[in-house]
């Protein structure tokens, strides 16, 4: 066992990000002072805390060691080795809970149901016990968590369903003694709210010593542990994804295979190349062990390759539709016998995972989601090469590949398709897909599942129009993230020319040109972001750059970075005399940080632009401030202008508001030919109610017909305020005039598409919801009714959401974007009896 890097969170922030670009992120984020956390101290309060912790909720990626985690808790206290004030722990996984779905039980016979010793015992009074309830794996829960309208219950002996019990013990209500411990991916940390949650923790999996430890375990031979964490460093992809510990164990094994086998040859360096070898090095150990062969026996006979080909086409769908679980109809689905698959054991139980659960049903899962992307990818790649088919078109239709089989395979089609789909996922969902794919049509690597994969001719031409795709794809603007996930592909297809060209223009301190190309731009951002190294200088003055090109070198800073900014600013060599902040999200904990810096008598700066609505009498030398578009409420302005009065304040200018013109209070009207049919309106048209029973509205093409929403007749121009309340479940949104008014597809839903910006109000607080993407804001709001105030300045592309109350507006979110087409207020009532009420202004 090799100690996890577990830390404090602040929250159970939503992170909808691929996990393993949260990984990379994380692994270029500079390292700060952390307090790592003891499995055995997860329940024992920090220095200085008083509240005894009773819930945690620890989140961290697949593979990162979740529930490795919970095991050794559970084990030290079985040994007595920590924890011996605790009289019982009682681990359960959501896949073995979601059997039970349809089930009654009381919170005592579901212990005795799992642990029949208690009942044994005659054990039904836990609360004369100090219990721990391990809850692993909230991300695979399909049991219907509702905080808000589940019945309450507090007799332990009273049955009830599985959902309701585990809502009232995670609100306390149900054995409040107890004590929790809840895990889960980063994308459902907000499935429980704040409120109920005492601590946040975070699995950051191995940091880079304890990479190396793990390998000098795993491999007793001081050489060849040495050999491999070198290999490791060599390759950026590999490094980075041995922050997994399941990763490291396919990586030792992999290594450990090929440095012994008779063969030799070099390293896999890629992870395809690392994912393809350990396919090999388990077809082996399948056909020497199990199936008594030698070791030269040809590793691929007809059934494995069935069930490979199987395994694939279960990896591929069940990644389309977002699924890491799978049950048996799915695997019989995909052709999988599972009593044939029994006889391939040896193998597949390092590439598959089987979990018995209650009444012998069984869940499925491969050992990590990026085996499964890998998986999906040889089908993908398998497919279209035996049969034309391009699985990532979805409109290619029956006569359409009769032709395709007639003419010559163009792979490079397939791999245009699979750059276009993945620079159209917001969350990075398919970038570890692309790399598996594009790496896969490499003969080396397709020579290595010989046998498995069928070799395709030619190859090199149709990859040099892959590359030549992928550098027009740079060429144009993409983020840093696909910037980066694209040079990565580039890296799996061994192609490093445009990095090489920067990094010799880099050493030699010059370009060849006059003007970096967008494309070698992107390439410098990558290999900034790349680097092992510190730059100790990089002098923009020796490029020329033109203004979008440099936008792709924003920092995206956050409140994390102004401790480190704070104390530039205050050093005594920084001669740091403009700053602009603006853009970035420091938030307030980031702002009082920066104040910090700013009350140094060091601190030179003379213009700051930024979202700082602290500014210290104590500021010397500040000249400028410029808080336009910034909200810091009204205290944050008293304290504003007092600091600005005190004669020890040097600023000469300060913006404030958000424009130098005016902005007008909008007196909406609803668009009654809008309105839902389960929505009745009332108080002269002024108020709308989600009803049960349908409304008899005439037909109309503007009405939204399946989703309870409604526009406003206003169209917004200008700058625009104006307020709503609110009651129940609603989002307050705005959103373009053309939206979808029929069907149920994301395209007619508020929020879920591009065209539409929403704040979602409920009794668990404020989120934002933009094209699918969902974020946790605020737990500020717990009342049965509240008030929403929203700005919109249209030619700056700004939306902003505030919480109204008597005295004060409170900012929640702002919106920074381009308003293409005309925009219009909405609503959406999203529970029976919710309400929203346009306020005279």
């Amino acid at each position: 066992y090799t100690e996890l890097h577990v830390t404090e969170g602040r929250t159970a922030e939503v992170n909808e990000k691929h996990e393993v670009r949260q990984i990379e992120t994380a692994s270029r984020t500079a390292d700060r002072a952390e307090t790592s956390i003891r499995p055995g101290d997860i329940f024992k309060a920090s220095p200085g805390r008083s509240q005894p912790i009773r819930t945690v909720l620890t989140k961290g990626v697949a593979g990162i060691g979740k529930t490795i985690l919970t095991q050794k808790f559970a084990l030290d206290w079985a040994e007595d080795k920590d924890n011996q004030d605790i009289h019982f722990t009682f681990p359960f996984t959501f896949r073995e809970l979601n059997v039970l779905k349809e089930k009654k039980f009381s919170l005592v016979g579901l212990v005795h149901h799992f642990f029949t010793e208690t009942k044994e015992a005659g054990i039904c009074s836990f609360e004369d016990f100090q219990v721990v309830f391990i809850l692993d794996g909230l991300d695979e829960c399909r049991l219907p968590l509702d905080f808000q309208h589940a019945e309450f219950l507090t007799d332990v002996t009273e049955p009830s369903s599985v959902d309701v019990l585990l809502t009232n013990l995670i609100r306390g209500k149900l054995l409040p003694s107890a004590l929790l411990w809840i895990t889960t991916r980063p994308a459902a940390a907000n499935q429980i709210h704040a409120d109920c949650v005492d601590r946040v923790t975070e699995v950051r999996g191995f940091t880079d010593p304890q990479k190396e430890e793990y390998f000098r375990r795993r491999f007793r031979e001081e050489e060849q542990a040495s050999r491999i964490i070198s290999h490791i460093k060599t390759s950026r992809s590999l490094h980075i994804m041995c922050h997994i510990p399941v990763f490291c164990w396919i990586t030792a094994a992999v290594l450990e295979k090929v440095l012994k086998s008779r063969e030799g040859g070099e390293l896999p360096k890629t992870l395809t190349q690392m994912y393809i070898h350990h396919l090999v090095v388990q077809a082996k150990v399948k056909k020497v062990k199990f199936d008594g062969g030698a070791a030269t026996d040809p590793h691929w006979s007809p059934e494995s390759r069935e069930m490979m080909e199987s395994l694939g086409k279960l990896a591929f769908e069940e990644l389309q539709k977002g699924n890491l679980i799978f049950y048996e109809p799915d695997l019989t689905e995909c052709g999988i016998d599972l009593r044939a698959a029994s006889v391939y054991s040896g193998m597949l139980t390092q590439i598959f995972r089987e979990e018995s659960g209650l009444y012998q049903d069984k869940v499925f899962c491969f050992i990590h989601l990026s085996l499964q992307e890998f998986l999906a990818a040889l089908h993908v790649h398998q497919t279209f090469i035996k049969s034309g088919i391009n699985l990532l078109d979805e409109k290619q239709q029956k006569s359409r590949r009769s032709k395709v089989l007639k003419k010559k395979l163009n792979l490079h089609h397939l791999h245009q398709r699979a750059v276009d789909e993945a620079l159209k996922s917001p969350n990075g969902h398919l970038d570890l897909f692309l790399r598996f794919l594009l790496g896969l049509s490499l003969p080396a690597n397709q020579s290595v599942l010989q046998g498995l994969l069928a070799q395709t001719r030619h190859q090199s031409q149709s990859n040099q129009k892959t590359v030549q795709y992928i550098k027009k794809k740079l060429s144009e603007s993409q983020s840093a993230e696909r910037s980066i996930n694209l040079f990565h592909c580039l890296n799996e297809l061994k192609d490093g020319s445009l990095v090489e060209e920067i990094q010799q223009s880099l050493r030699s301190g010059r370009l060849s040109t006059d003007e970096l190309s967008p494309a070698q731009w992107s390439a410098l951002v990558f290999i900034l972001l790349s680097s092992e190294e510190d730059l100790r200088e990089f002098d923009l003055k020796k490029y020329s750059a033109s203004e979008e090109a440099l936008l792709k070198l924003l920092c995206g800073l956050s409140e994390r970075s102004c401790g480190a900014l704070s104390s530039v600013l205050s050093s005594q060599s920084s001669n740091l005399t403009h700053l602009d902040l603006s853009n970035n999200d420091l938030q307030d904990s980031g702002v009082k940080l920066l104040s910090s810096g700013l009350k140094s008598p060091h601190c030179k700066l003379e213009a700051l632009r930024s979202g700082s609505s602290s500014v210290s009498s104590k500021s010397s030398r500040l000249r400028e401030l410029d808080l336009s578009y910034n909200h810091p409420g009204d205290s944050g302005i008293k304290k504003l202008f007092a600091a600005v009065e005190d004669p020890r304040c040097s600023l000469e200018t300060l913006r404030y508001g958000h424009t130098t013109g005016t902005y007008h209070f909008s007196q909406l009207q609803l668009d009654t030919n809008s309105v839902n049919r389960n929505l009745k309106l009332s108080s002269n048209n002024r108020k709308v109610t989600r009803v049960e029973e349908e409304q008899p509205y005439p037909d109309h093409p503007d009405r939204f017909d399946d989703w309870p929403q409604l526009l406003c007749r206003n169209a917004l121009s200008g700058r625009c305020y104006w307020e709503i309340e609110w009651s129940g479940y609603v989002h307050i949104l705005v959103s373009y005039k053309g939206v979808t008014r029929r069907g149920s597809m994301k395209e007619c839903v508020f929020g879920r598409n591009d065209q539409s910006w929403s704040l979602i109000c409920s009794y668990q607080g404020y989120y934002v919801r933009h094209n699918d993407r969902k974020t946790f804001i605020s737990s500020s709001s717990f009342s049965s009714c509240d008030r929403v105030g929203v700005y919109v300045d249209r030619p700056a592309g700004s939306l902003s959401f505030f919480r109204v109350s008597s005295d004060s507006r409170i900012h929640l979110h702002t919106f920074n974007t381009t308003f293409t087409e005309p925009l219009s207020a909405g609503f959406t009532l999203r529970s029976s009896g919710s309400s929203v009420s346009l306020c005279p202004l």
